[in-house]
């Protein structure tokens, strides 16, 4: 017969097992190609929504800007800071010129996680700030539920990505 203590202990240790096995990730298989590719789905942060995405060749961090006329090309950059750091990494657009506020970070798919993805989902992101076509910046917050999603999504992601390689 179980003791008192030894059931509290197992309901107070029970989040943090099922904590370590959260890892919900949208997956679709393609009609044509009948290639998996797996989604974080947006994360919401202040003034964006953020997303990765994979395939058997590459992972995109999609970052959707809000407001109107956020128009980004090849030449736009992003400045991503971290929370107690001081250096900042800057990223150009890898996606096709738009209007629609969309800026992405593309990396290959490879067995070793690039340095920039590794970054992205081990540290807590403080901001991000995006500069489109005519210069105006655009400032990204992330709250400290927002990292946390950032970080177990993200990484999660890109964990179950290096499986689809073929």
């Amino acid at each position: 017969m179980l003791s008192m203590k030894t059931i509290g202990l197992f309901l107070l240790l029970l989040p943090m097992g099922l904590m370590g096995q959260d890892c919900k990730l949208h997956s679709e298989t393609d009609p044509f190609t009948k290639q998996t590719k797996l989604s974080t789905g947006f994360i919401y942060l202040d003034g964006a929504s953020i997303s990765f995405d994979a395939d058997s060749k590459e992972v995109v961090v999609l970052i959707s800007v809000e407001g109107a006329d956020k128009c980004f090309d090849a030449t736009s950059t992003a400045f991503v800071f971290f929370e107690g750091s001081k250096v900042k990494m800057t990223i150009r657009n890898g996606g096709t010129m738009n209007c629609e506020g969309l800026f992405q970070f593309v990396y290959r798919n490879t067995p070793t996680t690039n340095s920039i993805l590794q970054k992205l989902t081990t540290q807590k992101l403080s901001q991000i700030i995006v500069k489109g076509n005519n210069d105006k910046e655009t400032i990204i917050k992330a709250g400290p539920a927002e990292q946390e999603s950032v970080i177990k999504l993200g990484g999660c992601l890109v964990e179950e990505a290096k499986k689809l390689i073929q």
